[in-house]
């Protein structure tokens, strides 16, 4: 049990989401909520002057966002964090890979109660490591977590995470982790996804800048490809290679690019 309630702060630019979060609260007297914020900078504040234990953040939020919030409060210096998100599964896997929690909007009051109960237990045993400065300092192995998801995030913001193509007078949207390679196709690229090839007007040169390169590769002058889709690569002739896909279809790896895909020899 928490001897003491459980000082919480709520954040989220969306009131009715503020007021749903605070309603799942209201019965629990363990809780104390101590404030809402409805952007970063305002969670930035009340983090600072009311010391909560625990926060619900939203993560996506105009101007400062929720991982922002983590910047500017310091890793260190963070309460009991549960990540509120909109995010796909895609992205959500980086909560998980880091074990930090997280509600996926729309949550049911099942799965509030379980993030709660995890947080008041993570607030208790914070209190137990650190009674002199009232659990307010994140253990080490809690501050690794956040500095490193904060990390994975700031180099996926650097490079587009989506594409826009128009085709036939619509506008597609493909997800760069669903691009299997790319080809040039003159002042155009053509972006193989499974079975389909989609044109976008961009040089193949100005592409690979909006790549994360930790994910694709420059292959060829004409040709990036998604390393997650490299099943092998073999010697080819004069310091060439061919990149095998999983779905069996071989790319031509320049002696240019080869360290890109198989690193320096």
């Amino acid at each position: 049990m928490v001897s003491m309630p459980v000082r919480t702060l709520i954040v989220d630019d969306e009131r009715m989401a503020r007021k749903r979060i605070r309603t799942l609260l209201t019965p629990d007297a363990e809780v104390d909520v101590v404030g809402e914020a409805a952007n970063g900078r305002d969670a930035v504040t009340a983090i600072h002057e009311r010391e909560p234990d625990l926060v619900f953040l939203d993560v996506q939020m105009p101007e400062l966002d929720g991982f922002a919030v983590v910047q500017a409060v310091g890793v260190d210096r963070m309460p009991v964090t549960v990540f509120v998100t909109a995010f796909d599964q895609y992205a959500l896997k980086a909560f998980e890979a880091h074990a930090l929690d997280y509600l996926t909007k729309p949550f049911d009051r099942e799965r509030f109660q379980m993030s709660l109960s995890r947080a008041k237990e993570q607030v208790r045993l914070r209190s137990a490591a650190n009674p002199v400065t009232n659990a307010r300092i994140a253990e080490p192995e809690l501050r690794e977590r956040l500095a490193s998801l904060l990390g994975d995030f700031e180099r996926r913001t650097r490079y587009a995470e989506r594409l826009m193509v128009k085709s036939a007078g619509r506008v597609v949207f493909l997800r760069v982790d669903e691009i299997d390679w790319v080809e040039a196709a003159g002042s155009y690229v053509r972006v193989h996804v499974g079975r389909e090839g989609h044109l976008l007007h961009e040089g193949i040169a100005a592409l690979m800048t909006r790549l994360d390169p930790s994910r694709f590769a420059r292959v060829h002058r004409s040709t990036i490809v998604n390393l997650d889709r490299v099943r092998e690569v073999q010697p080819w002739f004069h310091g060439d290679a061919i990149a095998i896909l999983r779905d069996g279809t071989r790319l031509q790896v320049s002696r240019t690019y080869r360290d890109g895909i198989i690193g320096p020899s």
